[in-house]
């Protein structure tokens, strides 16, 4: 079993002790990804673009480990307020409306700041490499 950690530098990263993304052989596994970009909140008070800005830091780490957004199996969202569904599907659905991973969408109490809307998690499986 070959072991990557993808770390994105967030500031979190190394006071919880964890990596952005972990590939296991052909599973990548992404953290809980919040709408941070060099320690600030991208898109405050803004459902859609919170939702596009997760998932782009999401592609990226699924890149550095080897793989694709195409190759996401499933994601979570995890939203502080279930009402703007909508906001969030639509950025979602704009990544993944040809891939159609398995998705849940939860109602949290809130996220490590309060500026945060979203916080998605994703799972990706890659082709494995023949030798």
């Amino acid at each position: 079993m070959k072991r990557k950690n993808i770390s994105s530098g967030a500031k979190w990263e190394e006071i919880v002790g964890y990596s952005r993304a972990v590939k296991i052989d052909n599973l990548i596994e992404v953290a809980g990804t919040a709408p941070v970009i060099d320690g600030k909140v991208i898109g405050i008070g803004d459902a859609y673009v919170q939702t596009k800005t997760c998932l782009q830091i999401i592609e990226k780490a699924i890149a550095n480990a080897g793989g694709s957004i195409e190759d996401v199996v499933r994601t979570r969202m995890f939203v502080t307020d279930i009402s703007r569904w909508e906001e969030y599907g639509r950025a979602h659905g704009e990544y993944f409306s040809s891939i159609k991973p398995v998705t849940t969408m939860v109602e949290v109490k809130s996220l490590i700041d309060p500026d945060m809307l979203i916080e998605i998690e994703a799972t990706a499986v890659v082709e494995p490499k023949i030798n």
